[in-house]
Order: structure tokens, then sequence, then C-alpha cells
């Protein structure tokens, strides 16, 4: 073994016994770093999740939403929309949601789901295993849409985990994950190339609630 490896092993072993004082001991604080701006949550989200290209819509009722999701369909020609959640996929399929089905996420051309709640600071959707659509809906489909109320409109990261951790206690989700804006990259030669680990397009139908 050499020198330099017994040292680095040396003092992995030490710190592992022996408690190192923290160096910036004012560095940890439950103090808000960011503080919520005058305007409203529902325009700040907006604001920031447009920025990174995601797609908002304001609707006033979930039949607006129906409605704007139709036109979204017949534009863009699609034929499959990918929804298993059943808290809304009633609902979808009563109030005449065109090209809805169930038992085809490989190949569908968009994918609706809820989250657990939207971040205003980041412009993020927060994500997790416990809903029905599970793991896989919202990153499978190269276009997630995501219906939310404005009630689940939180200011920033903490807010959100915080909430998540009182809703779910000692049984929390195995998967949650914060989605800003559509896949993206700039790894190769440093082009910015969308949908590359997950959805081309997403969008967010915020209804008034």
């Amino acid at each position: 073994m050499s020198n330099s490896r017994e040292k680095i092993l040396s003092k992995i072993r030490q710190a592992l016994t022996s408690k190192v004082p923290v160096p910036f001991e004012g560095s940890s604080s439950s103090e808000n770093i960011f503080f919520a701006p005058t305007e409203e949550l529902e325009i700040e989200f907006a604001e920031n999740f447009t920025k990174l290209q995601g797609r908002f819509c304001f609707c006033n009722s979930f039949e607006e939403v129906v409605a704007n999701i139709n036109e979204l369909t017949e534009a863009r020609k699609w034929s499959k929309l990918f929804c298993i959640e059943n808290s809304i996929k009633e609902r979808l399929n009563a109030l005449g949601c065109s090209n809805l089905t169930t038992t085809d996420l490989k190949d569908c051309d968009a994918s609706i789901t809820t989250c657990e709640s939207l971040v205003a600071r980041t412009g993020s959707i927060l994500l997790s295993s416990a809903s029905e659509s599970g793991r896989t809906v919202s990153v499978y489909a190269p276009i997630h849409i995501c219906i939310a109320t404005t009630s689940q409109l939180v200011y920033d990261i903490k807010d959100s985990l915080k909430q998540i951790s009182t809703k779910y206690g000692n049984k929390l989700p195995s998967l949650i994950s914060l989605a800003t804006g559509p896949s993206r990259t700039a790894d190769i030669e440093k082009t910015l190339v969308v949908g590359v680990h997950g959805p081309r397009e997403v969008f967010c139908f915020l209804i008034d609630s």
C-alpha cells in the first residue's frame, strides 16, 4: 500500500472516531434565506416557470382546463393522452377530454398528472411516487401536462419539503423529485438540448381554488 493512500485512510479512520469541530458554526440556520415577494405566488410561479420554457395556463375551473387540453389535442394532432390518476381521470372523461388512454404510456403523445406542490421561487413542480402515476408517467412521455390548484402553491423548496413531510410523516414516498421546466442539458459541446432525459415540453394548468 502506498504511503499517500495510507495517510488518506488514516485520516478517514481518525475522522470516524473523533469529532471534528464545525468550521463555520453560524452557517447552519433555520432562518429563511429567500423571502417571498409582495406579489401573488401565482404570478411568481408563472414568471419563473415560463422563463424555463414551461408553458403556463391559469384556469378558473376544471372545465376550462379540459377545454384548453382539447384545443391542444386538436392543434397538435395528439392521438393518445395517458392518464391513470383516478382523481382527475374520471373528471377528464366526464367532461369529454379527447383521446384519453390508460394503457399505452409507451406510445402516448402526452401524459397528464397532478403534483404534490408548485414552488413559486424556482418555477418547479414537486412530484412524488405516492401518486397513482408513480415514478415514470411524468418523465417517460414526450410531453408532460400537470394539473394543479392555487392551494398547492408554496414560495420556496424548503416550504414544499416541509409540506410533504407533514403530509406523509414517517412514510415518505420512495421518490420525491423537482421538475423545473423541460428536461435539458448542455453537456455536449455546450449546446443546449431539450428533452434528453425527460419531456421536451411541460405544461402547467393552474386552477383557481
